[in-house]
């Protein structure tokens, strides 16, 4: 099969926004619930990209989050708020729970995704969550992390690009693919001193096994 008659990614379907109940509790479980979406889902570029490439029992968005969180805390950048970059790292893609893992591919513009990714919030902080204290932490955090401008957010974004290269190291080991788009959309765009080292200690080890 050519190129030409390989279909293009299906329209995406998302699910009907949250109608809150007016009860707290109620409400707070649903979000709690909704958070399973995250778990279930799997990251899009593994499983429809333009190479054509679908990687078996891919990882989900959860998976992704939490490894970003634990390199977090691997950081010896002391002018960093470690807390909140791990805070951030295990929410900067809380809307794919509505709105799921939207790619380029899918003819979304990145206005549209915007809109649709602050659309899930909003519904999770005020439907759901009630704008409660904790729900407001949320909002902020994700927020700052879109906006990119505090050095957190730099740096988990940066996280963010290494994780997904270190997936795909691990992904062309246990399945002998070259998965050098991969690699090739996120190392170079790392700003971070301490990150770039470990993204060169990557390639380095790439080099070596190949």
């Amino acid at each position: 099969m050519n190129e030409s008659e390989i279909a293009p990614p299906a329209k995406r379907v998302f699910p009907p926004l949250y109608v809150s109940t007016g009860d707290t509790s109620i409400d707070r479980l649903a979000f709690f619930h909704v958070l399973e979406r995250l778990k279930t889902q799997k990251r899009t570029g593994w499983v429809d990209n333009k190479e054509h490439i679908h990687i078996p029992n891919a990882e989900s968005i959860s998976d992704h989050m939490y490894r970003m969180a634990i390199l977090a805390m691997c950081t010896s950048d002391s002018t960093l708020d470690v807390s909140k970059c791990v805070m951030m790292a295990v929410i900067h893609d809380l809307a794919e729970a509505q709105v799921g893992d939207i790619t380029p591919r899918e003819g979304i513009s990145k206005q549209e995704k915007r809109r649709l990714e602050a659309e899930a919030m909003r519904n999770f902080v005020h439907d759901m969550l009630h704008g409660s204290p904790a729900a407001l932490r949320i909002d902020a955090l994700w927020n700052e992390y879109e906006e990119g401008e505090t050095s957190e957010a730099k740096f988990v974004k940066d996280l963010d690009r290494l994780e997904m290269a270190l997936q795909a190291r691990e992904y062309e080991t246990a399945h002998a693919l070259d998965l050098q788009p991969f690699f090739d959309s996120s190392l170079p765009h790392l700003r971070h001193p301490e990150v770039k080292q470990w993204g060169e200690d990557l390639v380095q080890a790439r080099s070596r096994s190949h």
